[in-house]
């Protein structure tokens, strides 16, 4: 049984000739070698950086952070094709991303390393926890004991 559709045969349907698809094939090659760099950088930063001490560090986040919007980039760029289009329609498109992106970022940033350990706790976690352990003692020992402001409770 064959196959029957309403288009034409799909190489007449193509609009470029042999040095245009060579062109087109080259430049898939060339994004493909890029993304493979970049993804083998990665993973050798990251199966060096435990051995290095670097794990934890803003260098080392920020490092992944920018090869990985690189390769979202080539991403969205070529194989998406908003590399051609109008400016305005690309910051329509891109805009709500970037958007949301830096918002992950950032959170990422400032809460990524919480895990409850006390190592990992944040220079403003590390002073509520000392004044607390000093409110603890003193009121073990019974003794007169210096004031810790707790934040006041929202009344809703």
């Amino acid at each position: 049984m064959e196959f029957h559709d309403d288009y034409p045969e799909y190489e007449k349907m193509a609009t470029h000739d042999e040095v245009a698809g060579k062109k087109l094939r080259r430049t898939l090659w060339n994004v493909f070698w890029i993304m493979l760099v970049i993804t083998i950088g990665e993973l050798v930063v990251g199966f060096i950086a435990p051995g290095k001490g670097w794990t934890g560090s803003i260098y080392l986040k920020v490092f992944f952070i920018s090869f990985t919007i690189a390769k979202a980039a080539y991403i969205v760029m070529i194989f998406m094709h908003l590399g051609h289009e109008v400016k305005f329609f690309k910051f329509t498109v891109l805009l709500p991303y970037i958007t949301f992106m830096l918002y992950c970022i950032f959170i990422c940033l400032t809460e990524g390393t919480y895990s409850g350990k006390p190592a990992n706790r944040t220079p403003i976690d590390q002073i509520l926890v000392k004044q607390q352990e000093k409110l603890r003692e003193s009121k073990h020992h019974g003794g007169e004991h210096e004031t810790v402001a707790e934040p006041a409770a929202e009344h809703h």
